[in-house]
């Protein structure tokens, strides 16, 4: 009995190391296939920290296509919110386009409590907490973990999950 469950246990492992070591992902369109080798912790922290500072920035300028320019731009990328699910790019851009509509209103944006982990050879995890402020109170925050993906271009956001 013993030795079948150590056998099941590398199994599963091998089957575990074969996955995190280049299986995930079909690649799909926008921008050829996914980077194939390991995600440095520390790369992949300074890369969401300046994606969510960019994203502010575009987000605050009132600059849509700058704020939706890290979402993959594929079909298969996805958003859920409180408007519930929001399949692919052009459907998350209509979601946030009435924000960037001249004269409406929008709150200042900003990321608080950042946190990042790799999740394989070209997928990595963010949490934290976005902040809508407008000058001194607060309008909005919740908690968001984003799925990104690394690709020739770059890493890019295929599933927002905010609250």
């Amino acid at each position: 009995m013993i030795r079948c469950v150590t056998w099941i246990a590398v199994v599963l492992a091998g089957g575990a190391l074969s996955c995190a070591q280049g299986g995930g992902g079909d690649g799909g369109g926008g921008g050829g296939e996914p980077i194939s080798e390991a995600v440095d912790a520390t790369a992949l922290r300074t890369a969401v920290d300046s994606l969510l500072a960019e994203s502010a920035r575009a987000w605050n300028g009132g600059d849509l296509d700058g704020f939706l320019y890290w979402y993959r731009n594929a079909p298969e990328t996805t958003y859920i919110g409180s408007v519930g699910l929001v399949s692919g790019w052009e459907g998350i851009r209509a979601r946030y386009a009435p924000y960037f509509e001249p004269g409406a209103k929008r709150d200042s944006l900003r990321f608080v409590g950042i946190e990042t982990r790799p999740l394989g050879s070209d997928l990595g995890l963010a949490t934290a907490r976005y902040v809508l402020f407008d000058e001194d109170s607060v309008t909005a925050t919740g908690p968001f973990t984003l799925v990104l993906q690394r690709r020739p271009e770059g890493w890019r956001i295929i599933h927002d999950h905010s609250s």
